[in-house]
């Protein structure tokens, strides 16, 4: 039954992504934690591989001297390197029948007494964010039921990761509009402020405002709010003058 609670608590982890202090170190670290919980393995790492770069291991975030020194190995050698570029898994496989696929890693792993690894790719359909790393101290294949659930585990965290991306631009977007709407509105009162007081037309009151930002070089929204908050009154440009482009409104 505790395994079962656990396997649980391990998924439902993974799914919890849509808080506002999400923290990605301590999601992935919980991961790595979790595969060394659930699964036959000694030791799990995560990579993070953005396009085109070579990939970063990113978890767990304090690993032992010897486990440090194989993470940096694999990011240039072995199975997690191998899985970042295809994005397919690298079975895991005992080493000591690795030495000519992945010398580097192979002996960096083998020294600090690993003798079987293999790696699973964190990816949502198309979309592949690095690698699930999985090493054992014995040579003996992980159990195919292992290797399942351990790849559940990093298309679990994919998602989640996805997720929270998805749900940060939205917010992002969300914020850009909310600006672009209150400096539109901010616009508009200033001009019928400025319409207003010298008895033109808002057409008129907006060009006064737009050279008076240009001349300034200020934000256009700036200058409107400074005309409903301070009584700005923009001068007429003189005919001589040249206006800067205006700043962003």
């Amino acid at each position: 039954m505790n395994r079962e609670q656990d396997l649980a608590d391990a998924f439902v982890e993974l799914a919890d992504t849509l808080v506002d202090d999400f923290d990605v170190i301590e999601f992935l670290q919980q991961l790595c934690t979790r595969c060394t919980q659930l699964l036959a393995v000694d030791a799990a790492g995560v990579f993070l591989a953005p396009p085109d770069e070579v990939p970063q291991a990113v978890a767990p975030c304090d690993p032992v001297p010897e486990l440090a020194d194989v993470l940096t190995t694999a990011a240039h050698d072995g199975p997690a390197r191998e899985c970042c570029r295809t994005a397919a898994p690298a079975a895991p496989v005992d080493l000591h029948q690795c030495a000519n696929r992945w010398p580097h890693f192979t002996a960096r792993a083998r020294h600090a007494g690993y003798s079987c690894a293999g790696a699973l790719p964190l990816r949502l359909r198309s979309d592949t964010l690095g690698c699930l790393l999985l090493l054992r101290t014995v040579g003996s294949p992980l159990p195919a039921a292992d290797v399942r659930l351990a790849q559940a585990l990093a298309d679990a965290a994919a998602i989640g990761l996805i997720h929270e991306q998805t749900l940060r631009r939205h917010r992002t977007t969300t914020l850009q509009l909310r600006t672009a709407l209150h400096s539109r509105i901010t616009i508009e009162q200033a001009k019928g402020v400025l319409a207003t007081r010298l008895d033109t037309t808002v057409d008129d009151a907006f060009e006064l405002m737009r050279a008076h930002a240009r001349r300034h070089r200020r934000r256009l929204t700036l200058v409107a709010q400074a005309i409903i908050d301070q009584g700005l009154i923009p001068e007429a440009p003189s005919p001589t003058s040249t206006d800067h482009p205006a700043a962003p409104a």
